[in-house]
């Protein structure tokens, strides 16, 4: 890519085909997602060196506690050693790294790897990269109404002081700008619960492309496409 003009802050990507992919090449469902889970690296890279800021993964949803006991446990081991690489990759890489998501149905050390994580890259200055776990956008907005109830029942929040701003606040994107460009790979084409009041205004980019082959040119062709738009904004381009 050699045009890096206009280039989108925040990047999100929905991580889908990790299974299909396996199942293509003959493979247990899990050797996808192991797959799957070496690839964010080399994404993480490519983002950096293309000029994007921010990247969110869509990492385990809510809806993916209803799969197979076998597979959510072999996601879960997958996941607690990617968290270990993560912390040596965002120190190689000087990667700022937060986890979003509803973290008291993970198991306690878990948590605490993710806490280990965001504790030791919160200073780092290259990309933020986000990984929504345990997420799911309706649940998202429930969370943050029940706390604007509890503040407004303490006195510190009136219904008239309620704006997008405030509401924004009290999610768990509060301190990242929203996407500007959505990615969801392996051909489906439907939010799936991610990020819904942040995707608000955000490009959508559909690739048949399945998440382990999906590579810094598919990433840049990505880009590339975002660039072309007019991005309008109640009828006024950006």
């Amino acid at each position: 890519m050699t045009d890096t003009r206009g280039v989108p802050e925040h990047v999100a990507i929905i991580l889908d085909g990790n299974g299909r992919w396996a199942k293509s090449k003959g493979l247990p469902r899990t050797a996808g997602h192991v797959a799957g889970a070496k690839n964010i690296e080399s994404i993480c890279r490519a983002a950096d060196e293309i000029g994007i800021r921010y990247l969110t993964v869509y990492a385990f949803s809510t809806e993916n506690w209803s799969r197979p006991k076998d597979e959510v446990d072999a996601i879960m081991r997958i996941l607690r050693d990617y968290l270990k690489s993560c912390l040596a990759q965002s120190k190689k890489n000087n990667m700022r790294c937060k986890v979003i998501g509803e973290r008291s149905r993970l198991d306690p050390d878990i948590v605490k790897r993710i806490e280990e994580l965001e504790e030791a890259s919160k200073d780092y200055t290259g990309l933020t990269f986000i990984i929504a776990l345990n997420y799911g956008g309706q649940d998202e907005i429930i969370r943050a109404t029940k706390k604007m109830i509890a503040d407004a029942g303490e006195g510190k929040l009136q219904p008239d002081d309620l704006t997008p701003e405030i509401f924004s606040s009290y999610l768990d994107t509060k301190d990242i700008p929203n996407p500007d460009l959505m990615i969801r790979t392996s051909g489906e084409q439907r939010l799936s619960n991610y990020l819904i009041w942040q995707l608000a205004y955000a490009e959508l980019y559909f690739t048949p492309v399945p998440w382990p082959d999906f590579n810094r040119s598919e990433l840049e062709k990505a880009v590339e496409a975002y660039q072309q738009r007019d991005r309008r904004f109640g009828g006024v381009k950006e």
